[in-house]
């Protein structure tokens, strides 16, 4: 999988992609993730992106022509499954969009900044819209390194228990069960029978009850 990533400030995200499970996704050749600089498209002497609103308003608008000409060059050189605007106004990332994402071969992910991206851009090239949640943030890179994230560690040999993504919270609807390491006891606190029986198919089930009992306390809405 490739993921290419434009941003006004590609430094703010080369450090998730250095350490642990990304890192290590990327040394297996299994993920490419690639930072354009959207200042190298500026405008003028001061590569300028943003501008006034028009019909007045507070905050600043990133410029068509910046974005248009990095995107433009960018699909020149290869076919996009999905070109992605990371802004607020966008279906909530979740679990299942994560996994339809996982088995594309190439991403390209906008971050806005200010008020947003001139509509243009939108109308012209952007294929989906995603928000990480309801709240604002000061750009786009945070979201498209949370993006990232959530789909690269899905790839077949990116995690060392591939079994392990397919049990996470979400990926059944649920959210997961308590879970318990050594010692049996601790403070007072003990792991569930249970899991100590060897009786994997009540094991099982147990997981599965207690799912259900987090699910129905903490996120009804996932029931429905």
């Amino acid at each position: 999988m490739r993921i290419d990533i434009i941003s006004v400030l590609p430094e703010l995200m080369e450090s998730p992609f250095q350490a642990s499970i990304l890192k290590r996704a990327v040394e297996k050749g299994l993920a490419e993730v690639h930072f354009h600089a959207l200042r190298e498209y500026g405008i003028g002497k001061y590569r300028k992106l943003d501008d006034e609103p028009y019909g007045g308003g507070a905050g600043m608008v990133m410029m068509v022509e910046p974005l248009d000409q990095c995107i433009s060059e960018l699909t020149s050189q290869r076919e996009y499954d999905e070109i992605i605007y990371l802004t607020p106004e966008g279906e909530t990332l979740n679990q299942k969009i994560a996994n339809t994402l996982s088995i594309r071969n190439n991403l390209m992910l906008i971050c806005g900044h200010y008020k947003g991206i001139d509509q243009r851009v939108r109308d012209l090239h952007v294929t989906r819209e995603i928000s990480i949640g309801d709240f604002v943030l000061t750009g786009g890179e945070l979201a498209a390194c949370v993006l990232a994230d959530s789909v690269i560690r899905l790839l077949p040999g990116v995690l060392n228990d591939e079994q392990s993504a397919l049990t996470d919270s979400f990926q059944d609807g649920l959210l997961s069960p308590p879970i318990y390491t050594r010692p049996e006891e601790y403070k007072g606190l003990r792991v569930p029978e249970v899991l100590l029986s060897g009786n994997f198919k009540k094991i099982e089930e147990w997981r599965h009850d207690e799912a259900v009992r987090i699910t129905t306390e903490r996120r009804p809405d996932l029931l429905k």
